[in-house]
């Protein structure tokens, strides 16, 4: 079922990036396995999936720890201050950095363990009360100060948009979001991705400018 479902979703997405006259090779997908068990996502990477997204930090220590070191791990979820120490050396990429007190904790780790760390700065595109991140009026203002942390790296911008029953009808939540990344231009802070587009609305928000999205059931079933 994985391999048939992978090969399914590549092809959407080649159709989806063709749209809008870009390579498929041009938008990593991140595999989410938060629900998922170990040899399942051993599968899916001997299968070729490179990246894996995990939403809390105590289910992924055990899957890291027996998974292999080449995987990439992605940080999809809601960070608290409290889980960032154990977050930081695991995984390549943070999704969700939704405050300026978050990031100068994460500046902080950073700098006392020498590490790198690279951030997605998250946007609440649709205002919505149940979503966490910036607003997007907030977001300029939240770069220039997180520019001067000199340990942590702003890759880009991560959305979710709201869950209609027509994806049609988050595509201009996705345009709106693509046309602030290409907006933004503050020196230190690289826009490189925009992560937005899940299972049920990955294809529209390709088409409107991601290239990186976020997929779970249509990958690993429900």
């Amino acid at each position: 079922m994985l391999n048939k479902n992978l090969v399914s979703v590549k092809e959407r997405l080649k159709r989806a990036a063709s749209k809008r006259g870009v390579s498929a090779e041009e938008i990593t997908m991140v595999a989410v396995s938060k629900t998922v068990p170990v040899e399942v996502i051993n599968e899916a990477w001997k299968l070729g999936v490179a990246s894996f997204g995990e939403n809390r930090v105590q289910d992924a220590v055990p899957k890291i720890g027996s998974l292999p070191e080449e995987i990439n791990w992605h940080f999809i979820g809601h960070l608290q201050t409290n889980k960032v120490k154990q977050v930081l050396p695991l995984f390549k990429l943070i999704h969700s950095l939704d405050s300026v007190k978050l990031a100068r904790v994460i500046q902080k780790e950073g700098e006392n363990n020498s590490l790198s760390v690279n951030v997605l700065l998250q946007v609440n595109i649709a205002l919505e009360e149940s979503k966490y991140g910036f607003r997007q009026e907030e977001v300029r203002d939240a770069l220039e100060e997180i520019a001067s942390y000199k340990n942590l790296r702003v890759l880009g911008l991560m959305g979710i948009a709201p869950f209609l029953p027509d994806p049609e009808e988050v595509r201009p939540y996705f345009r709106q979001l693509h046309r602030l990344f290409k907006e933004i231009s503050i020196p230190g802070v690289e826009m490189k991705y925009l992560s937005m587009g899940m299972s049920n609305d990955f294809e529209i928000a390709v088409e409107e400018g991601a290239n990186m999205v976020r997929l779970g059931s249509v990958l690993f079933g429900e």
